[in-house]
């Protein structure tokens, strides 16, 4: 008796609505299945889909309780055996990981949201503590670049965006000066995609030296 064929999982629900800049990290071999990834400002957890699904170590922050019980509940049908403090509802800029836990940080689409310097300072330390020596910082945010002529200064380091929006930016010789101040290296050169009339977004990605 010839029974139907199975219907295939599509790409959604293997790779759920991943970052594809992640995407590509992946894809170059950059985040063993060993390796503990921690995402910081998860969201609804679209970057973790397939990281959960293939077993990896993971652990995600959000400020948003509710966004973090839709983790849990991912975390509950694709990777039960994960610990139940692996999901926390906290400020970025005060983290409760340990020093040094993680061996793959992601940081994405959250940086630009901070109100002033001052938190942005505070974010990117935290997250930056938090990765162990060697690891891997995966990073996308707002900036400037190739957009300058067109974002207003409001104040403390936010902008009016083409879109509308305010957003805190930073600029090409900010995150060069950034990665040498951290103690970082960067892994691919600084890249920027142009939305248009919208707004401008980069993807910094750095190995945490020793």
């Amino acid at each position: 008796m010839n029974r139907p064929p199975r219907p295939e999982a599509t790409l959604r629900d293997q790779f759920g609505d991943i970052d594809i800049y992640l995407f590509d990290q992946l894809l170059r071999g950059r985040i063993p299945r060993d390796a503990h990834v921690c995402d910081v400002g998860c969201g609804s957890g679209r970057n973790l889909v397939y990281l959960m699904q293939q077993g990896y170590r993971v652990s995600a922050v959000d400020a948003d309780a509710n966004l973090i019980a839709g983790v849990q509940r991912m975390a509950a049908r694709w990777a039960p055996l994960l610990p139940s403090d692996s999901f926390r509802v906290e400020p970025i800029e005060a983290l409760t990981f340990p020093a040094a836990s993680a061996d793959v940080v992601i940081s994405s689409a959250v940086l630009h949201f901070a109100r002033d310097d001052e938190q942005f300072d505070a974010m990117l330390r935290e997250t930056w503590r938090i990765l162990r020596a060697g690891g891997l910082f995966f990073c996308r945010l707002a900036s400037s670049i190739g957009i300058e002529a067109r974002v207003r200064p409001t104040s403390h380091g936010r902008y009016w965006l083409p879109d509308g929006s305010e957003r805190y930016l930073v600029n090409e010789a900010r995150l060069l000066e950034l990665t040498r101040t951290l103690g970082g290296a960067l892994l691919d050169p600084i890249k920027t995609t142009i939305v248009q009339d919208q707004r401008s977004m980069t993807t910094w990605v750095m190995r945490k030296l020793g």
